[in-house]
């Protein structure tokens, strides 16, 4: 593939120009436009037509998954790679919800960086090497392959899954779930640990509130 036209949001000026600099270095990928992230989005890529958009998840002047969900309703077309120094899965799972299909570190090797952009703008689905193989990035990489923004419908909740979780909801602690349930409390436990890892979530107080707005329970 040649020519992969890239719009760069970065609001950090210094990492903006090296970024832009470092991009540009190579043959097949330019930077066709760059924002600091404060409004003008959406008329930049009107302007430059990009490729690809390479954005940062933490900007200051505003929601950057309201920025990814406001280009993919304009610009489906165009592909989408976030950029964080240390965010939790949690986050990288909402901005591909939102509609990204790659994510790369801030702390990755230049290398690593343009063969994200690479691979992403050949329809390939990139996330962070530390996430390779793990659940969540299996759940996030299928969501995008199946084109489904809603990334519960890409994760099978088992019956007992399901059954813990209403109890959860219920505000019924381990040993109470288990004696419900007939089962050990270590039991709960995994099941427990399972429905975070699935969800991408971190605590019991998270999985009632998402099974309460996703009527999962």
């Amino acid at each position: 593939m040649t020519g992969i036209r890239i719009l760069l949001i970065e609001d950090n000026r210094i990492l903006r120009e090296g970024i832009t600099a470092l991009i540009n270095g190579q043959d097949d990928v330019e930077v066709a436009a760059v924002s600091d992230g404060r409004g003008n989005t959406l008329s930049k890529i009107r302007s430059a037509k990009p490729d690809l958009m390479l954005m940062d998840l933490g900007l200051d002047s505003q929601n950057s998954l309201a920025v990814v969900q406001a280009v993919k309703k304009e610009f489906p077309e165009i592909k989408i790679i976030g950029m964080g120094l240390a965010p939790a899965q949690s986050d990288i799972l909402e901005f591909v919800q939102a509609g990204a299909e790659g994510f790369i570190l801030k702390t990755a090797t230049v290398a690593e960086m343009i063969h994200t952009i690479r691979a992403v703008a050949s329809g390939d689905t990139v996330l962070p090497s530390s996430m390779t193989g793990s659940l969540f990035s299996q759940v996030a990489e299928h969501a995008i392959r199946r084109g489904k923004r809603n990334i519960n419908g890409a994760i099978r909740m088992t019956e007992r899954e399901k059954d813990v979780i209403a109890l959860i909801v219920d505000a019924k602690s381990n040993k109470e779930i288990a004696d419900e349930l007939n089962i050990a409390t270590f039991t709960v436990k995994s099941h427990v640990h399972n429905i975070m890892e699935k969800l991408a979530l971190h605590s019991r107080l998270q999985i009632a509130n998402h099974a309460r707005n996703e009527q999962l329970a």
